[in-house]
């Protein structure tokens, strides 16, 4: 079997209420996974930053701008077989601040987005990588709260 890396890079975004504060999740529009909106660095300008490219599909995947809080990013490493591949993908996630825009301005790739609670994306993620990636978030996110 044929090997092939990627590298990916995404958004752990989230969007302060009154009474608390919610996170974009996304749905795959294939597998139907639960997951945050991510996707490979540098296929359309092949000399792309992990952030710029971070930004870019959060915009596209999950319909919203937003903006990296902190520069770290926190990575999620996994493999899939796809065709007569398996693929290593890495993926570095950086959290972000929802700016403006709406889920459902998703692109095709997605068949949902929408902001839920801390709770809600515990239970809804759909793979070990991701949930461990948001509670590696969590953690430099409630950091970054009690330093201002």
């Amino acid at each position: 079997m044929k090997v092939r890396t990627e590298i990916s890079a995404g958004g752990v975004v989230y969007q302060k209420t009154a009474d608390n504060t919610l996170w974009l999740i996304t749905q795959h529009s294939k597998h139907k996974g639960w997951s945050f909106p991510k996707g490979l660095v540098g296929d359309t300008d092949k000399g792309e930053k992990k952030e710029t490219a971070a930004v870019r599909e959060v915009e596209e995947e999950g319909g919203v701008k937003a903006r990296i809080t902190d520069k770290a990013s926190v990575s999620a490493q996994y493999k899939y077989r796809f065709g007569d591949f398996l693929v290593r993908k890495t993926v570095h996630y950086f959290l972000m601040e929802y700016l403006s825009g709406d889920p459902k301005n998703h692109d095709w790739e997605v068949s949902d987005a929408k902001f839920v609670s801390e709770a809600e994306v515990k239970n809804t993620l759909s793979f070990r990588s991701d949930k461990d990636a948001f509670s590696k978030i969590l953690k430099l996110y409630k950091t970054l709260c009690t330093q201002y």
